[in-house]
């Protein structure tokens, strides 16, 4: 006989006939026996049994019907928690696709509106840890840009105010109304906050989400119903949070990992590993010849030597942060090794140059001990050629500085 499976069936347990016609002909027995001998003949034990065993029929199937319906509610319920399992599942192992740690909260926050059944709308806002103020950083169903224009901090939310401070738990505000009226928002923040969905915000969830122990931020679940969330949706929410919680840890030690992996710690440009893995994908442009750009720091040893390598490190890292500043976005840029920086850009290579003049003397602002010298060759696909062309140019004019007299940047 083939097995049935309940979970197929949408099914935590069932009875099969067997197990009914017991459950019912055993107490049914039990009656028509103790009216048998306690009752004679004359006096209708056969009509009475009937009687009580109708009654008990029926509050048996009663019965029956409010079991049935609490055991297809707890199915539900193992349903949506299985279903928040399985969220918190993909994002922890996903969290590495997502590019930006806002576009991270966008899925988590759609994910949570699809999980709680009464949500229809919700926002994520972070916390300044410096300041308590509050920003929203992701919405669904709401005016995002409205929102941010409430300036508001951590002790005029919801959560702080029904928390008593401690945001340790889930709050469940079912009617917005009468929570409105102790606000310490203006009554035209409020307004701000009520125009920012389609219509009015009549129930809220909102749940604290903490990250090393700190607060980072709250997820708001929204609905346009009174006493859309219970108890089991405050529940749910919590578990939901707290796995958020291990994500966007993961994600964002993650995303360090990354930092670690594939950029130089002193200056934030790309170190020599991740700048050789991005060179072969260079995009050439029809309209604009591409060149190597290598740069060496002057007179680096002297100043470790004389003022301590604090000094060198310093003198590093400002050079690098001017040369972010100015190419970072447009060309790949990386710090080599030590001293030595290269950069691939887009030309035309009058502006390369004058550009490369402008961080000189902005470095001899910072730093008035060192100066730098580079050499720009034309990149042609042969990334060898090229590169010890630039280095040829860069050490004839580093020597051209010790012997003062002036040298074309090309040779």
């Amino acid at each position: 006989m083939k097995q049935r499976d309940n979970l197929k069936r949408k099914q935590i347990d069932s009875l099969d006939l067997k197990s009914h016609l017991i459950l019912l002909a055993f107490p049914i027995g039990l009656f028509a026996l103790l009216f048998f001998f306690a009752f004679p003949a004359e006096q209708e034990p056969l009509l009475k049994t009937l009687l009580v065993s109708s009654i008990y029929l029926l509050g048996y199937s009663l019965s029956y019907y409010i079991h049935q319906g609490r055991l297809s509610r707890l199915w539900q319920h193992l349903e949506q928690v299985v279903h928040i399992n399985d969220t918190t599942y993909e994002l922890v192992h996903l969290s590495s696709q997502y590019h930006t740690e806002q576009a991270f909260l966008d899925a988590l926050l759609n994910k949570a509106v699809c999980a709680i059944e009464g949500a229809e709308m919700g926002s994520i806002i972070k916390i300044d840890k410096q300041t308590h103020k509050l920003h929203f950083e992701s919405v669904v169903g709401l005016d995002i840009a409205k929102l941010r224009m409430v300036d508001f901090s951590l002790e005029q939310s919801f959560e702080y105010r029904l928390t008593n401070g401690k945001c340790d738990r889930v709050v469940v505000i079912n009617d917005m109304e009468n929570i409105n009226i102790d606000s310490p928002l203006t009554e035209e923040e409020q307004a701000t906050f009520t125009s920012a969905a389609k219509a009015p915000i009549r129930s809220t969830l909102s749940s604290p989400i903490h990250i090393d122990g700190e607060l980072y931020a709250m997820m708001n679940l929204d609905s346009n119903d009174v006493y859309a969330f219970s108890d089991y949706d405050r529940n749910l929410v919590g578990v939901l949070t707290h796995e958020a919680s291990n994500a966007i840890a993961l994600y964002q030690k993650s995303n360090k990992i990354q930092e670690l992996a594939n950029f130089d710690g002193l200056t934030g440009l790309y170190n020599r590993q991740k700048f050789d893995s991005l060179v072969p994908n260079w995009q050439f442009k029809h309209h604009q010849a591409s060149y190597v750009v290598l740069i060496d720091i002057d007179n680096l040893k002297l100043l470790n030597d004389g003022s301590g390598h604090q000094a060198g490190d310093f003198a590093i890292k400002s050079f690098g942060e001017l040369l972010k500043e100015t190419w970072f976005e447009h060309h790949l840029v990386s710090r080599y090794g030590g001293d030595e920086f290269v950069a691939l850009c887009h030309g035309p290579k009058e502006v390369l140059t004058q550009q490369l003049d402008n961080i000189q003397k902005q470095l001899a602002e910072l730093t008035p001990q060192v100066s730098f010298s580079y050499g720009i060759a034309e990149y042609h696909l042969n990334w060898n050629h090229a590169f010890k062309e630039a280095d040829l140019i860069m050490y004839a004019n580093k020597r051209a500085k010790k012997s003062h007299p002036p040298i074309a940047q090309h040779i």
